[in-house]
């Protein structure tokens, strides 16, 4: 298939799932059946282009003389459409068993927002200017704006205030200035290796024009503008593993590192040292993520301030600005992706089979639902970075990036960093495995029983809990040279 019909694929495939979804709402089989269908034919579509190398760009619009909408599938834009496409149909599976398990109401509207949010997904990860990727950026927050408020508590609707208001003013007024600024500064929007930047701006702002992209780009959840993350997790557990692992923040910290990538350029910023700032913003957010995160005793809370720690990682490499710790940042987008939907998959199941929400009451839980812990664990520890788990690649090259750039100092914080989640993740497994039981684990739970969440969700944490180990192994492939 020709690159331009895959990218077609990718970016319609969702709409198309998206559509079925309200045709076939009277029919809740057919509904649910054909989303995992067309999942898995993304899925497909997204491992194809990933193993192609032609660089083609689709053009869908011209608005005006150099303002397109248009799409370049280059290796870190395939390599996000992997992560999304491969763990579509994952998350798809587990929402039927979780929605059917939980009784949650409103199915068919979930799963529609849930296909429109995968498609701007898409639209994120193959755009080749800043203007197709604002647009799609957007689309991204509006879509998932409804699964955030699903519930439709007060508190649902409380969150999602937050949500859309700081991600909504975040881009208009930071983002869009700064993509505004390089079109006054370049001329053009348009993606390129090595950035387009330099000669074009005095660096002495260079340290503003990247303020404007790191705290507008606010999926990316950089400290300070990272609250409407927790709050977000009053929503059900699929969409929480949506936020976390497949699209939203993902979306955020792959926005950050393509446009240090491909509008900075990685050797204009090193060479002006204009992202020192950031690496020490991103060193703060990942240092004090990681202390709220020992504090939360509610699991998906915890989980939440973990992975604003996690992305503080992803935008330490961009700022790191080696071609080391850029490939490093590239890597723990994939690691993290399959290390964080386990954990909140095994999240959403402990919910579904014991009504479980409190780490306290977990004692003794994971030998009622010892598949589902043995999951967590896995999931853990390479979010930890412990070998022979993904998440120990993408921080040993972090480390060395580091090195290049002559921060020693990243190397301590990395270090604590990963401490800090062996102690507040640890606990979690620790607990489960050799806690006695408190009493607290659901109505009439026999500690000696097995009693696992329904297969529908059982199948889904394994298979990520497998790929945190697969990537381990299969590291080459999805080392990217950026150069520099």
């Amino acid at each position: 298939m020709a690159v331009d019909m895959l990218i077609l694929a990718l970016l319609g495939l969702p709409l198309l799932a998206s559509a079925l979804v309200l045709v076939l709402r009277d029919r809740p089989n057919l509904r649910d059946g054909q989303a995992l269908l067309i999942g898995l034919m993304t899925a497909a579509c997204a491992i194809k282009l990933y193993g192609t190398d032609d660089g083609a760009t689709l053009k869908l619009l011209s608005l005006a003389a150099g303002l397109d909408i248009s799409f370049t599938p280059e290796p870190l834009g395939k390599l996000f459409a992997l992560v999304a496409g491969v763990l579509w149909p994952v998350a798809t599976l587990y929402t039927i068993g979780y929605m059917r398990g939980a009784g949650e109401k409103n199915h068919t509207r979930f799963m529609f927002f849930y296909a429109i949010a995968i498609h701007a997904a898409m639209g994120i990860a193959l755009s080749g200017n800043l203007l197709t990727l604002f647009v799609f950026y957007e689309i991204l927050t509006f879509s998932t704006y409804p699964l955030v408020t699903h519930k439709g508590t007060a508190e649902a609707v409380q969150a999602g205030r937050v949500y859309l208001g700081i991600l909504v003013a975040s881009s208009v007024i930071l983002l869009l200035f700064g993509i505004i600024g390089v079109w006054v500064l370049t001329g053009t929007l348009d993606f390129k290796s090595g950035g387009i930047l330099a000669g074009h701006i005095d660096p002495f702002y260079v340290p503003f024009l990247l303020g404007l992209f790191a705290f507008g780009i606010g999926k990316a959840a950089l400290m300070p503008l990272h609250r409407w993350l927790p709050v977000a997790m009053v929503a059900p557990t699929p969409v929480s593993a949506l936020l976390h692992a497949v699209a939203v923040v993902k979306a955020g910290v792959f926005t950050i590192l393509k446009v240090a990538i491909y509008v900075f350029g990685i050797d204009f910023l090193r060479e002006t040292g204009s992202s020192d700032w950031l690496v020490w913003v991103a060193s703060f957010s990942i240092l004090a993520a990681s202390i709220v995160a020992m504090t939360k005793t509610n699991l998906k809370a915890r989980l939440a301030y973990s992975t604003i720690s996690q992305l503080g990682y992803i935008v330490l490499g961009a700022a790191l600005a080696t071609s080391l710790a850029a490939s490093g940042a590239a890597m723990h987008i994939a690691a993290h992706a399959a290390g964080k939907i386990t954990l909140f998959f095994c999240a959403g199941a402990i919910y579904v089979a014991h009504h479980l929400t409190d780490i306290k009451d977990m004692n003794g839980l994971g030998r009622v639902m010892p598949v589902t812990y043995t999951a967590f664990a896995f999931g853990a520890l390479s979010i930890i970075g412990v070998p022979p788990l993904a998440g120990a690649w993408s921080k040993i090259m972090l480390m060395g990036g580091a090195l290049d750039n002559g921060h020693l100092l990243v190397l301590a914080v990395l270090m604590i960093s990963s401490l800090l989640n062996l102690v507040y993740l640890g606990e979690i497994v620790l607990r489960g495995f050799f806690a006695k039981p408190s009493g607290k684990m659901g109505h009439g739970l026999k500690s000696n029983v097995v009693q696992e969440a329904p297969l529908a969700m059982l199948l889904p944490l394994c298979l990520t809990a497998l790929m945190s180990l697969a990537l381990f192994f299969a590291v080459d492939m999805f080392i990217l040279d950026f150069g520099g």
